[in-house]
Order: C-alpha cells, then sequence, then structure tokens
C-alpha cells in the first residue's frame, strides 16, 4: 500500500511530537517516580496517570496542529515550523532540568520561556491558518497550569 504525501506528513507531523514526549518520559521515567515519592508538592497536583494522558492528547494536538501548517504554501510556514520545532526542543529539556536535576527554580525560569514560545508559535501559525493555531491552545493552557505547578514545587521545596 502507497502512502499519499499527505498521510505521510500526518504520520510524520503526529509522530515527531510523540516520539519527543515519550523519549522525554523514558529518559526521566525513574527521575519523575523518585520526584513523586519524595519531593513536597501542592494540593492541586493531579493524580500521576493525569500527566502521560494530557500530554499525549497535547502532543497529539500539536502534531496535527504543525500538520496543518506544513501542508500550506505560504513561504511563511518555514519561520513558523522553526518557531514550533524550537518550543519543542524547550519542552523536552524542561523534564531534565525539572526531574532529572531538580533544579526548580530554573526549571521554572525555562518554562516561563517554553510559554513565550508557545504563544510565538500560536501567533506565527494563526498569521498562516487561524485552525492550526487553536489546536495550540490546550497545549497553552496546561502549560501555564504546570508553570504554576513548577512555580509551587519551587516553593516547596527551598
Amino acid at each position: 500500500m502507497v502512502l499519499s504525501v499527505r498521510t505521510k506528513s500526518l504520520i510524520k507531523n503526529l509522530a515527531i511530537p510523540l516520539l519527543v514526549g515519550a523519549l522525554a518520559g523514558f529518559l526521566t521515567n525513574a527521575d519523575v517516580k523518585e520526584f513523586m515519592t519524595t519531593a513536597r508538592q501542592p494540593f492541586f497536583t493531579p493524580p500521576g496517570w493525569v500527566f502521560p494522558v494530557a500530554w499525549t492528547i497535547l502532543y497529539a494536538l500539536m502534531g496535527f496542529s504543525a500538520y496543518i501548517i506544513e501542508n500550506t504554501s505560504t513561504p511563511r510556514k518555514n519561520r513558523a515550523l522553526t518557531v514550533y520545532y524550537i518550543q519543542l526542543f524547550f519542552n523536552f529539556v524542561w523534564s531534565f532540568i525539572f526531574f532529572s536535576a531538580n533544579n526548580y527554580l530554573f526549571a521554572f525560569v525555562w518554562i516561563i520561556i517554553l510559554w513565550a514560545l508557545i504563544i510565538a508559535t500560536i501567533l506565527e501559525f494563526k498569521m498562516i491558518k487561524m485552525r492550526a493555531a487553536y489546536f495550540l491552545i490546550p497545549y497553552l493552557i496546561w502549560v501555564t497550569f504546570a508553570a504554576v505547578l513548577n512555580f509551587s514545587v519551587y516553593l516547596l521545596n527551598r
């Protein structure tokens, strides 16, 4: 069976963020387990099972959003996708700063930069296809919550 160019693009764009998330989860799994049992956490910390479910959905939405942008004919898409991949890199690295290094303050600064990059990505995508930008709104909301959670963990564990 031969896949169309658009089907290959969809698979690639879904796979990239899902694999980035899976790799970060795999590499920090032991550190996450240790964090969950040893670090003081705020009362509003969701149960552990929520995180992989939420992130899987968010990574899929990110991938679909990137797929929409990749399949436009505007020359602006290269800039938009560059910002998208930069924020994806910041997303990946945050797990190591927070869970592996336990540097909660630096992780908070890092997540604020990530938050700004998500907004930049949304604005870039909006200039090309509004629908692509909409798919990133849940991600921005979740990272906003994660930043509050991150800062609260810093305050409780300094």
